[in-house]
């Protein structure tokens, strides 16, 4: 997809109402260190739009980004982080269960897992939950540049084995830092999107 507007369209904290849209919407959750807004400013070709931070943690909203008035990329409250409270987790875990279910246009749920290192314990719950909700994640292996080339499928291959991935789930590698697996991210959700419409248009 070429970007030609971005726009972030709706804030929704643990209170709000989650907005109704009416546009295919494209989720994103990860741990609160994995890179996930700087895979969604990278995605949508901006600098800073969503918030990067060097306190994890930060991102305690659902934020909706309108791209070309076309689709909806969703980013949610990051996981994991081990100084926030308790009380706090249970609200983000609600607040995502609460989208998951109420969205009428999410067509998939991309996971964030850093290259680096096995998934962790909180990785592998929050992807057997997400699929334990009915969605099939799709992975994204941030931070692709902080590793040899050579080992980019040995990594990968520990992240599908950790997580024990249903069979033909994708997982694309990705660096913020080169955009290498921009493109290939971008082809997929194109293909959802254009595969819902026609889906729309057969009811």
């Amino acid at each position: 997809m070429i970007i030609k507007n971005v726009e972030l369209e709706t804030v929704c904290g643990v209170t709000s109402k989650l907005p109704e849209n009416t546009l295919p919407e494209v989720a994103f959750a990860g741990k609160s260190n994995v890179g996930k807004s700087s895979l969604i400013n990278g995605l949508m070709n901006r600098k800073s739009l969503a918030r990067t931070s060097a306190q994890p943690g930060k991102t305690q909203t659902i934020n909706f980004y309108n791209i070309n008035g076309e689709m909806y990329l969703v980013d949610l409250p990051g996981y994991g982080y081990a100084k926030i409270a308790e009380s706090e987790k249970k609200k983000w875990g609600a607040m995502i269960e609460n989208y998951l279910h109420s969205s009428k246009q999410l067509l998939a749920v991309f996971l964030l897992i850093d290259i680096r290192h096995a998934p962790s314990e909180n990785d592998r719950m929050m992807y057997e939950w997400m699929v334990y909700q009915g969605f099939a994640p799709i992975i994204i292996a941030t931070k692709l540049d902080k590793i040899k080339r050579s080992q980019v499928q040995k990594n990968v291959k520990i992240i599908r084995e950790g997580l024990k991935v249903e069979p033909g789930t994708k997982v694309f590698p990705y660096s913020a830092m080169t955009k290498q697996g921009r493109e290939e991210i971008w082809e997929y959700m194109d293909t959802l999107v254009l595969e819902a419409a026609e889906k729309k248009n057969e009811t």
